[in-house]
């Protein structure tokens, strides 16, 4: 195209030479370097190993996909599926491949920065349940103050998916999960309190336990497939 080069464009270009050295065209519109594969390590480093271990992802699935997982040093760094599944017969397709883009990307969720590793709550309600529960000192009246308000109850419910978590104890958490728990079953009746646990595949001991606490409290225990829609 016309008028892309000029005197300044041109003197960028030269200038170059000396920015990186090394064999440059007689129009200066190439450079030539000589100096082996050495840009390469990053992409072998990115893909070395030191052992395959077989494995599965929790992904909010089932975890009954078969996964080869890479790892160096005792470092995850990739995966790929299995492919040894026994055959299901020559009338239909096979299993193979098998797993999910998201189980792909399994260790990359596992390092990942953003990865939720403590309890987070919304900054306003954690605010106004430490100020009710400090001046009435039983937490259980404190949540009920806090929802029996509908003030109180529109400034912590009207905030919802603007962000503002912030960071809490565990115990103070499960302090508020507790409380809000008892209130509910002395205002409202336990069956008031519904809910699914980790579906059994994903994890017999949490789907055990789950179950257990709402027969024990009298809740509704909801099926996993409620949540998963039409994943059967």
């Amino acid at each position: 195209m016309a008028g892309i080069d000029g005197p300044m464009d041109d003197a960028l270009v030269r200038l170059g030479r000396y920015l990186h050295p090394g064999t440059v065209s007689p129009d200066l519109r190439a450079l030539y370097q000589v100096g082996g594969r050495r840009g390469d390590a990053f992409y072998r480093d990115r893909w070395s190993h030191d052992k395959v271990v077989r494995s599965t992802h929790g992904v909010n699935c089932t975890g009954s996909c078969s996964w080869k997982v890479y790892v160096k040093d005792g470092i995850i760094t990739w995966e790929t599926q299995q492919t040894d599944y026994p055959s299901v017969g020559a009338d239909r397709p096979e299993y193979e491949p098998r797993g999910c883009p998201r189980g792909a990307a399994f260790s990359w969720y596992t390092y990942s920065p953003t990865r939720v590793r403590f309890p987070y709550a919304r900054g306003v309600l954690v605010e106004m349940f430490r100020e009710a529960r400090s001046r009435l000192g039983d937490p259980v009246a404190a949540w009920a103050e806090i929802v029996s308000d509908p003030v109180k109850r529109h400034r912590y419910q009207s905030v919802r998916g603007r962000g503002g978590l912030v960071r809490v104890g565990w115990d103070e958490a499960t302090e508020m999960i507790a409380a809000a728990h008892v209130h509910t079953i002395k205002t409202h009746g336990p069956d008031r309190v519904a809910g699914f646990t980790p579906i059994p595949a994903f994890s017999m001991a949490s789907y055990a336990v789950g179950s257990r606490f709402f027969s024990l409290i009298g809740g509704a225990m909801l099926s996993f497939y409620d949540w998963y829609a039409d994943l059967p």
